[in-house]
């Protein structure tokens, strides 16, 4: 870990969004532990966890705000007051940059429509650090966090998901993994390739790379652990080899799992790449 009697730096009145290590703490920067140890209050998702890391680089804050997903906009008015009064105050996530599918943004919101300051030290982001190692594509990245839970909300993001011509990262808690995966897989198609980093800096990283058919296998045969970071391919057009007895059976397969014919065709034209047009036509006259 960076020597925390080495730091110094000018550290202004205002909102800073502080990015923490992901796994090994050695990954916090000088700048990072200069406003952490200058700020008045730090807001966090928990404290027991936070304190531990605060304690070690030596920040003692007058107090800690937790910041959650359910806490977060109550902490606004108390947030703005302090800025009012030209306070410090750093805004920390359990693990990795703050604002980035993790609580925060709406501290940023209201502090900019305020007319505050907002800084941010750089660093640790999951989601970029699985792109970096992942080998597919990285000169145009989409990032779209957790899918939704369920329902026509979920759908319609694997829709997207499966039609993104960028490499997109998805985060996925171990429990959901296998499901997002066959999801994946039929939205997708079973050849698309991606790459499951898991634990990513921490003691039991593991990075697997292979086909989306291949990954729902692997989910199967090797229990989930620990946070993971899903890189997934882009979506290629290719529509010459798929034919009309493609398209039905790929219908077919997913009227036969219960979806609806509006989503089974949604998924069939992400899967294989052809005009949604051509495909309804063939559902509708099946």
């Amino acid at each position: 870990m960076s020597n925390p009697d080495t730091v110094s730096s000018i550290v202004h009145a205002g909102l800073w969004m502080v990015a923490t290590p992901i796994g090994n703490l050695d990954d916090i920067s000088p700048r990072a532990i200069s406003v952490l140890r200058a700020a008045r209050v730090i807001c966090c998702e928990d404290t027991r966890h936070s304190g531990s890391l605060l304690k070690r680089i030596g920040a003692t804050p007058e107090r800690l705000i937790v910041t959650n997903d359910h806490t977060e906009h109550d902490a606004i008015d108390e947030v703005l007051s302090l800025l009012a009064d030209h306070a410090v105050v750093a805004v920390i996530s359990d693990a990795g940059t703050p604002g980035i599918s993790d609580p925060g943004e709406r501290l940023v919101t209201a502090a900019v429509a305020a007319g505050y300051p907002v800084y941010s030290t750089p660093g640790p982001v999951a989601f970029v650090v699985a792109a970096a190692i992942s080998g597919l594509p990285t000169e145009r990245l989409a990032f779209d966090g957790f899918l939704p839970r369920s329902g026509a909300e979920r759908r319609e993001r694997l829709t997207e998901v499966a039609r993104e011509r960028r490499t997109t990262v998805l985060y996925e808690a171990p429990h959901r993994l296998q499901k997002t995966l066959a999801e994946l897989r039929d939205a997708c198609g079973p050849n698309r390739m991606i790459v499951l980093a898991r634990e990513l800096t921490k003691l039991h990283e593991d990075v697997w790379r292979g086909t989306l058919a291949d990954a729902v296998q692997h989910a199967t045969d090797v229990e989930p652990r620990g946070e993971y970071a899903l890189v997934l391919a882009p979506y290629v057009s290719d529509t010459m080899d798929v034919s009309d007895t493609d398209i039905l059976s790929e219908l077919a397969q997913r009227t036969s799992r219960g979806l609806s014919k509006r989503d089974a065709i949604d998924e069939v034209t992400a899967a294989l790449g052809v005009p949604r047009k051509r495909v309804y036509a063939l559902a509708v006259s099946s």
